[in-house]
């Protein structure tokens, strides 16, 4: 019966080669594509090809005539390639690679006597199938300042350059996606290969089941899924036959050929019977067919690319297809203009960089002649920070600070992208006397929803009849906007949070109302401060008592915040304090805003600062009257002092806030509830009334993507959602919206910890075998299987997690029976310690790192500073002394052996493919005695000393088997026992044992010997000097064989040259 294979080659990597092969990349084999880059793997470029392309897409125009660029400038421009300035700066090369593909080279030639410049371009953008793409696999090359290489699994080039980069893993290894990217990051440090990664725009690793993609220097947490959109039903059902089609298409006999022959000759049988029936696309296969078909890989490279102040981003596929589908949508003019349109993608998605990309496409686009781009906001922050936005993503522009510069810059002839506020804009308009009739105006509105009525549209259809007008909202539209969509236009794309927290671009959010204990009275504020004490100490009842005798004297709203200040203190200090998160406070006015600094200060359990706008400014006021007050003017008057000025003050308290340790809250009113952006910020608390759209972009402020991050938190102070326990649409803070709209916003925290019971039960059902519960030993022992282990960690986490925010919640305190609560604490101690035995027991490397930081909190502040140790890095049992210490630790002899067998086997694994033949037969030897002692047939004492003897040779390399001859040759040693295993195939089964051990020696002596006399510097990057290898060995074992009298199986002796050299390239140094 014919099995599907699981090796990484079978079911990721060759597929992935065919199916770019289909979709028209030309296959270069490993020594095709060395040749092709002059022999040299230094080099990365394919020169030749590049320089024929170059010839082939550039002619010069003269006089009706085409002339080609002298030699001398094609190999200018590919030296402008080959010399990018890596010493100052990785992502600084890349972005001058960059601007040479996107926009071109310019350089002088002599035509007739003239002397002019004319530009050279690398790539046609136009014409997609003009540019000639190949493809590679296994592309070996040295590492920066070593003598080693890496070799990324394929990568593809456009014009013989390489813009795309793929990491393919099996999909029944741990983490695959993973691992690949890790692959990806590692060779992208300082001494790996980043003279390859330079060049490339687009990077993906694939394992059948998933992917992701990036570019380069993306962190592990931003590289991103990509999902296909689709217009209708009939479009979907379109792209997947296109997609099974290329996926069944079978390979030309030649294309077969070239990639079978080198490394995958063995398995060409494998795949000509896959292929015999249809294929299944797999999830790798739409990342392939989504990414790089060459259309939309030149569409990427030209469109989709950023570099923001330092830092290269490629767009997301939400980002992709709203920049996409508005284009389609504006390009065509009908009665004169273009049409717009509504783009709805919620908070922290990425919306101001889709702005930017749109404007970049409309500037980029062939058919758009002298754009003129007008992107408003409606307050002058987010002004200033869109305007930013667009300067550090290198894009050109005038920030019109009034509307008379706006007239000039709307009037005058060119292209610009401009930047303003609304009531700029509507001030520019006023004193435009001509209409400006341009269908090649293009008004991109942030936040649409707070500019599109009264006089706005009225006055832009006035002045600008045919300007093409585009909202751009992080918040879902109004239920009665929804059917004209105001005057934007249709809907263009939509983003909602329930897919952006599905696609991990933002974080989910917890609510929890912590208002029910405000009602501002004395018996119920008395409440509410004993509540607060009942979970301190006496010391700090006591100082809270001190401390709160003073709440007698202030009114009843002081009372009020006062209160909650200590509540937001304790919870900020006993939840996210030390954890690197930071929360946000907002208060309803300037005056009780300051109030909240001054009493947190009081407490001096957490650090805050306040960020208000000036005085003048009735920021959070109900009334334009009244004067301010002597607490606001003297707190204004030392930020003044202290700043200079107000914006200034913003600024610094903002930086500090975002790269320092302190503030850990920022008390706001309006300010910092829209544009501001802050990963670490965690903790929202809402002490003010909000809705609609202004509440949506409040609670948006924690739900940025930040390490360690899995939730943002909202703790309602003011009663603005209540219990939470219906549809956030049936709320009259949300009511305007439509529910489906809200989908995914706001989860209870009280959801959220009802999982805590049952995750609590899954943790503890893993051990119900375990008759005799007091029994560590037993734990342990159940643990032992690597499948039940990794079960109890996943569980672990997950229990830990629930338990930590439950914690977080007053609610869960008050309601939770306090005998359950301190078994909840208590059961984790417990499982915390049973992870640290087994980790050290079995030599189980799991990525611990993050699950540590996320229960660091939890373990210091409600289990005991001695209830759990810290997980230490393993001794390796080659530091003899270290590892013996170690298991002398280790009480009984059962648990000593474990150590020792899971040790002995990770050694043997990590040190397999050095000689095979060894490892696998002590590893073989290392499962019997394993077996043997499970089905009882050793004592623990015995189990004991076989896993030590056991272990000591292999350290040892002791193997009685070995030939006297092969004593002190450790390489030959290796040779001898793959011939010894590759035999098994090469010659009839009744040959007796001594005379397959006769040949295996002389394999082996006369292997290592030839091997020596060939090796020269780098020889283990030069494929002619190991062909000669390979061809001087298959001669000597053929002709030994056939001297026997055998008829040896070529292909077997070629497989055993083979695994003999690949094992001669981990041995012979060059």
């Amino acid at each position: 019966m014919q099995r599907p294979s699981f090796k990484e080659d079978h079911i990721s990597q060759i597929p992935a080669l065919a199916l770019l092969i289909n979709m028209g990349y030309r296959y270069l084999s490993p020594s095709a594509c060395l040749q092709a880059r002059g022999g040299s793997h230094r080099t990365v470029l394919l020169e030749n090809i590049l320089a024929q392309q170059l010839k082939r897409l550039n002619k010069i125009e003269r006089a009706g005539q085409q002339i080609d660029f002298t030699e001398a400038n094609i190999g200018q421009a590919i030296r402008r390639l080959t010399s990018l300035p890596l010493a100052e700066g990785y992502i600084t090369a890349s972005q001058k690679l960059y601007d040479l593909l996107t926009a071109g080279i310019s350089l002088e030639q002599s035509i007739a006597g003239q002397k002019k410049s004319y530009n050279l371009k690398y790539i046609d953008f136009e014409h997609p199938e003009r540019n000639c793409f190949h493809l590679t696999e296994e592309y070996s090359v040295l590492r920066t300042g070593r003598r080693d290489h890496y070799r990324p699994d394929i990568v593809l080039f456009v014009n013989g350059i390489p813009l795309g980069i793929i990491e393919c893993k099996r999909p029944d290894m741990k983490q695959p996606i993973a691992q690949a990217i890790s692959q990806h990051l590692r060779n992208q440090q300082e001494d790996g290969i980043r003279n390859l990664y330079v060049y490339a725009q687009i990077l993906l690793s694939i394992s059948t089941n998933s992917g992701k993609y990036a570019t380069n220097g993306t962190a592990e947490k931003f590289w991103s899924h990509w999902q296909e959109k689709f217009a209708n039903a009939q479009a979907k059902q379109d792209y997947e036959q296109q997609l099974y089609a290329l996926k069944n298409r079978p390979l030309s006999e030649a294309t077969k050929n070239a990639l079978f022959e080198e490394r995958y000759r063995y398995v060409r049988q494998y795949f000509d019977a896959l292929g015999a029936e249809p294929i299944a696309p797999s999830p790798q296969d739409a990342y392939l067919y989504g990414l790089f078909r060459p259309e939309r890989l030149l569409d990427f490279v030209r469109n989709f690319i950023l570099y923001d102040n330092g830092v290269k981003k490629l767009a997301r596929y939400q980002q992709y297809f709203a920049v996409a589908k508005a284009m389609e949508q504006l390009r065509p003019i009908q009665a004169g203009k273009r049409s717009g349109g509504v783009i709805w993608h919620t908070q922290g998605s990425g919306k101001s960089l889709t702005m930017v990309l749109l404007a970049q496409a409309i500037v980029m686009d062939p058919q758009i002649k002298n754009p003129k781009i007008v992107l408003v906001t409606d307050r002058t922050d987010l002004d200033e920070q869109i305007t930013k936005t667009f300067q550090k993503c290198g894009m050109p522009v005038e920030n019109a600070k009034t509307g008379k510069q706006l007239v000039r810059l709307l009037e005058e002839d060119g292209d610009v992208v401009i930047t303003t506020v609304i009531n700029k804009f509507e001030t520019a308009v006023k004193k435009m006397s001509q209409p400006l009739q341009s269908p090649n105006i293009f008004v991109l509105v942030d936040e649409g929803h707070r500019t599109q009525h009264g006089t706005f549209n009225v006055n832009m259809e006035r002045v600008l009849p045919n300007a093409c007008f585009i909202a751009l909202t992080g918040t879902p539209l109004f239920k009665k906007d929804k059917n004209t969509l105001s005057k934007f236009g249709k809907l263009i794309d939509h983003y909602t949070v329930d897919q952006a927290v599905k696609d991990g671009a933002v974080v989910p959010l917890l609510y929890e109302g912590r208002h029910t204990a405000q009602t501002v009275n004395a018996a119920a504020l008395d409440n509410f401060f004993s509540m607060i004490a009942e979970p301190l100490t006496e010391y700090e009842r006591k100082d809270l008592k001190k401390k709160f005798s003073r709440a007698d004297q202030l009114n009843k709203a002081d009372q009020k915040v006062y209160a909650q200040a200590w509540d937001i203190a304790k919870h900020f200090e006993e939840n996210f304090q030390g954890t690197g998160f930071k929360g946000q406070l907002v208060a309803p006015n300037k005056e009780t805003a300051i109030k909240y600094k001054e009493f947190l200060d009081a407490t001096t359990l957490v650090s805050s600062e306040v960020v208000i706008s000036a005085i003048d400014d009735r920021e959070g006021e109900d009334s334009a009257y009244g004067a301010s007050s002597g607490r606001l003017n003297s707190f204004w008057k030392r930020m003044m002092e202290e700043h200079g000025n107000a914006s200034r003050y913003q600024k610094n308290i903002v930086n500090r806030y975002k790269n320092e340790e302190h503030p850990e809250l920022i008390i706001v009113v309006d300010k910092l509830l829209t544009g501001f952006d802050a990963p670490q910020n965690t903790v929202l608390y809402l002490t003010r009334n909000l809705r609609n759209h202004s509440l949506l972009q409040a609670i948006a402020r924690v739900n940025r993507v930040h390490p360690d991050k899995d939730y943002g938190y909202i703790i309602d102070y003011y009663g603005v959602l209540g219990a939470l326990d219906d549809a956030l649409a049936t709320y009259s803070s949300f009511d305007d919206f439509d529910p489906d709209d809200l989908k995914g916003t706001l989860t209870d925290i009280k959801e959220e910890i009802g999982k805590l019971p049952q995750r609590h039960t899954d943790l503890w059902d893993i051990f119900k075998t375990v008759k005799n519960k007091r029994d560590a030993e037993a734990y342990q022992q159940l643990l032992a299987d690597e499948a039940i282990r990794l079960s109890f960690y996943d569980k672990l986490r997950a229990y830990a997690r629930t338990l930590k925010m439950a914690l977080s919640s007053v609610d869960f305190h008050k309601e939770e029976p306090k005998n359950q609560l301190a078994q909840y604490k208590e059961d984790l101690a417990f499982f915390l310690k049973l992870r640290k035995a087994v980790l050290t027991r079995y030599s189980d490397q799991v990525d611990y790192k993050r699950y540590e930081g996320q229960i660091q909190k939890l373990i210091d502040q409600h289990i005991s500073s001695s209830g759990v140790e810290q997980i230490v890095s393993m001794v390796d049992i080659f530091d003899t002394e270290a590892f013996q210490e170690e298991v002398e630790k280790t009480i009984g002899d059962r648990a000593k052996a474990d150590k020792i067998a899971s040790r002995t086997a990770k050694h043997i694994s990590e040190r397999l493919e050095e000689d095979p033949a060894f490892y696998r037969k002590f590893s073989e030897m290392l499962e019997e005695a394993i077996r043997d002692f499970k089905e009882k047939r050793m004592t623990e004492l015995q189990y004991l000393n076989k896993l030590k003897d056991l272990m000591q040779k292999v350290l040892n390399r002791e193997d009685s088997s070995l030939p006297a001859a092969l004593a002190g040759h450790s390489e030959a040693q290796a040779f001898y026992g793959l011939a010894l295993e590759e035999l098994g195939n090469l010659v009839p089964s009744e040959l007796e044992a001594e005379k397959k051990q006769q040949l295996a020696l002389a394999f082996a002596l006369t292997s290592d010997q030839l091997i020596k006399d060939m090796i020269v510097v780098d020889w283990v990057q030069k494929q002619d000097v190991q062909g000669q290898m390979s061809i001087s060995l298959s001669d000597i074992i053929i002709d030994s064989l056939e001297a026997e009298g055998l008829s040896p199986d070529f292909d077997q002796v070629y497989h055993l040259v083979d695994r003999i050299i690949a094992n001669a390239k981990k041995r012979y140094k060059s």
